[in-house]
């Protein structure tokens, strides 16, 4: 099937808005033909390759302009990424015929030419009819073919954002495997404020996701108008699949990132000699009670679980931990749990028993329900910190910031406002009536090292005052007002012949 050429070129500067709009409605070519599950599948990694075709034609005309010729053009010094001869864009638009193995027969040429794009540009097999039809294969490649998607047309940063905006959208449509990936951003914000990565440091991620953490990082240096290439980015995500989408997201907000696929427990990749590397801030959103750790925990060449060996039903102080061994020892962290990690007892209570008794735990923030995608529970915020300023030493702050949000159809969001709370709370270090307290170690002692916020937070309001003679006294009026309306319709009865 050839494809005839009549969707119109846009050859303007696109908002963030016009951008995303257009995005999304390439799932409208989807819908009914492939599973929701399934879209990003297509959609995401034909986005990056526009993306790379059209960005290399900008970089090639702007070359040959400079040097007067093609070859030199072409060279690899001009470009971040190479496109074989034969493989942009617009080559494989000229004929559709067969156009899932054209794709992955063109996709595979850039990988053997760019080593780092392997499984990330070509981590789809397009030619898979039977879940994707050809047709809709050919309506949604000529969708991305009416933007120009270089520099000159979209900034990385719009670029990225709609990146990010789709891989939401994804979300809803198909939560069951969002919590997976995608830790809302309005989470990601307050942790990264509370962090407040500076110039020179290096930042680790070890359940990176689509990579929203480190990409926040970036931007909020770049917000400070500090320069966030003196940022150092560094994940490690499980999953083959998300890493692909972390790794397309980074190069998308053209940023640099070393990002690794494996598990970070078992498998970790971010080595110095035989021992962890360490970062200056660690921030990351686990899987929440993951079982099955306690074997390889017990096992661990790094040293990394020293204060204790998680029970096999949840490895989140075994995270806790890892992220401790991962950081500096002036470094700081951030992880996202689930709240029972803040009280159940046992070894896990032993744990951060130990790791409180070092005050590093510097706050906990109360999250509301039904922020996350995959789970409606109320999740948490801890921020531990190995050099805590002298005026926080041997105190913990409590935030329960579990009723500020807006509630849309089926979640909560934090608004900008309770993301402005949460941090101010934090940079104050205040006590604030029923929604922040600092709390010394010695009564946290008192309680057997329980963190849940609401023994220390009394963010509940007071019973009100019953007047128990007024009410007694509306009581009997509403009796003898009863009493009336029954005599009233007991006359009415009668005048119409009926007898009680």
């Amino acid at each position: 099937m050839k494809m005839t050429l009549q969707t119109r070129i846009v050859e303007a500067k696109l908002s963030q808005q016009d951008l995303e709009g257009s995005l999304w409605k390439a799932a409208d070519i989807l819908r009914g033909a492939v599973k929701p599950e399934k879209y990003g599948n297509y959609m995401l990694p034909l986005l990056f390759y526009k993306r790379l075709s059209d960005v290399w034609v900008d970089e090639y005309n702007r070359a040959l302009g400079k040097y007067k010729s093609p070859e030199a053009a072409k060279q690899k010094f001009v470009h971040r990424f190479i496109v074989p001869d034969g493989c942009l864009w617009d080559d494989v638009r000229k004929d559709t015929k067969n156009l899932g193995q054209r794709l992955n027969n063109v996709l595979e040429k850039i990988v053997k030419s760019n080593p780092e794009l392997e499984g990330v540009i070509n981590r789809t097999d397009f030619n898979r009819h039977e879940e994707i039809p050809n047709d809709r294969l050919i309506r949604l490649f000529e969708h991305f073919s009416q933007y120009k998607l270089g520099n000159e047309y979209v900034a990385p940063d719009i670029l990225g954002n709609a990146y990010e905006y789709l891989l939401k959208q994804f979300n809803e449509i198909a939560p069951q495997r969002a919590g997976e990936f995608y830790t809302p951003r309005e989470v990601v914000r307050v942790m990264v404020q509370i962090l407040d990565p500076e110039e020179g440091d290096e930042v680790f991620d070890p359940c990176c996701g689509s990579g929203g953490m480190l990409i926040f990082s970036h931007y909020h240096l770049a917000g400070k108008e500090k320069n966030p290439k003196k940022l150092f980015l560094y994940g490690q995500e499980i999953n083959v699949d998300t890493w692909a989408i972390a790794k397309t997201n980074i190069m998308l907000h053209d940023m640099v990132a070393e990002i690794h696929q494996g598990d970070s427990i078992a498998d970790p990749k971010f080595l110095d000699g035989g021992s962890l590397k360490r970062f200056d801030v660690a921030i990351t959103n686990p899987m929440w009670n993951q079982d099955g750790y306690k074997e390889l925990l017990e096992n661990d060449r790094f040293n990394r679980f020293q204060w204790g060996i998680v029970p096999n039903s949840s490895a989140d102080w075994g995270w806790i931990q890892h992220l401790l061994a991962s950081t500096k020892d002036k470094g700081r962290m951030g992880i996202v749990l689930d709240q029972g990690a803040l009280f159940r007892g046992g070894a896990e209570g032993e744990i951060r028993r130990k790791i409180l008794e070092k005050d590093w735990v510097e706050c906990v923030v109360a999250l509301p329900e039904k922020l996350f995608y995959n789970t409606g529970a109320p999740g948490c915020l801890i921020f531990l910190n190995k050099n805590k300023r002298a005026d926080r030493k041997g105190k913990v702050l409590f935030i329960y910031a579990a009723n500020g949000f807006e509630k849309l159809k089926a979640m909560n969001r934090l608004r900008d406002e309770d993301i402005g709370r949460i941090v101010d709370a934090y940079r104050t270090f205040a006590d604030v009536p029923k929604y922040s307290n600092e709390i010394a170690l010695d009564k946290l002692k008192g309680n057997d090292y329980n963190l849940s916020v609401t023994r220390y937070v009394d963010a509940f309001e007071e019973d009100k005052q019953v007047d128990v003679e007024q009410a007694w006294k509306q009581l009997k009026g509403l009796e003898s007002e009863r009493r009336e309306i029954e005599a009233k319709l007991s006359s009415y009865l009668k005048e119409l012949g009926y007898e009680r």
